[in-house]
């Protein structure tokens, strides 16, 4: 199969590794993959932001680049649900439309269309998993309290298969860091308690990293965990799948 690797802004431009890890991880589990070189943004600023309508060339750009693959993989489970909410293209409508049915978060890719069962992995020490709210509530990939369902979380059944690994569930399984985009810049007191709350969980539970699927948000907690002098680190779950020690 012919996939179309999708790095996200935060990555390209602040944590390159991830994108690196991605690629890495993607052909060790036998995928053709290709970076199409002139992607840029998907366009999920402006519309967090109220400016959806700004976003059409990127909508076009993405499409440009993006046709024509069997699949479309991205270490970003908030920029893969905007594209398969919002891409649109009026002179190619088609093919933004397979693009949509197509575009897949990494561990929603790994566990649904690869059925992956083991990992050539290691990573022996603590870790916590942060649940990011458009990869859980937007993309099912994991269970939601609220909800009287059974109890699954993709991120976690490919974390397990990582040798040496602890995982460490904080108390609030599926709590907001407060990242939100442009929330933390527009309500950063806000964002920045939110944050606080939830790494507060994850020191409770004495781990060396904290992972999640979205850079973003590990970001943020990344940046309160380093003011705090925490001895805490963040790392995205494609280095983790991807780390052999």
């Amino acid at each position: 199969m012919k996939i179309a690797l999708f790095i996200p802004c935060y990555i390209d431009q602040f944590y390159p590794n991830v994108g690196i890890a991605t690629l890495q991880l993607l052909e060790k589990l036998g995928c053709d993959v290709t970076f199409p070189l002139e992607q840029t943004c998907c366009g999920q600023p402006m519309a967090n932001s109220g400016f959806a309508s700004l976003g059409k060339g990127c909508d076009t750009n993405f499409v440009k680049n993006f046709a024509g693959f069997d699949y479309i993989v991205a270490p970003s489970g908030s920029c893969v649900l905007h594209v398969k909410e919002h891409l649109h293209d009026d002179k190619n409508p088609d093919e933004a439309t397979k693009i949509r049915n197509t575009v897949y978060e990494l561990t929603e890719f790994l566990t649904d269309i690869l059925k992956v069962e083991n990992l050539n992995a290691s990573f022996p020490y603590k870790v916590g998993l942060h649940n990011s709210c458009h990869g859980q509530r937007g993309l099912n990939l994991s269970s939601m309290t609220e909800r009287m369902l059974p109890e699954f979380s993709k991120a976690e059944t490919l974390l397990k298969m990582v040798k040496g690994i602890e995982l460490k569930r904080p108390k609030r399984n599926d709590e907001c860091c407060g990242f939100g985009g442009t929330f933390c810049v527009f309500e950063e007191a806000v964002s920045v308690k939110m944050g606080k709350d939830r790494i507060s969980q994850h020191e409770a539970n004495d781990v060396d990293y904290i992972t999640g699927g979205d850079t973003s948000c590990l970001m943020h907690l990344e940046g309160i965990l380093k003011r705090d002098g925490s001895k805490v680190k963040t790392i995205h779950i494609a280095e983790i799948l991807n780390s052999v020690l």
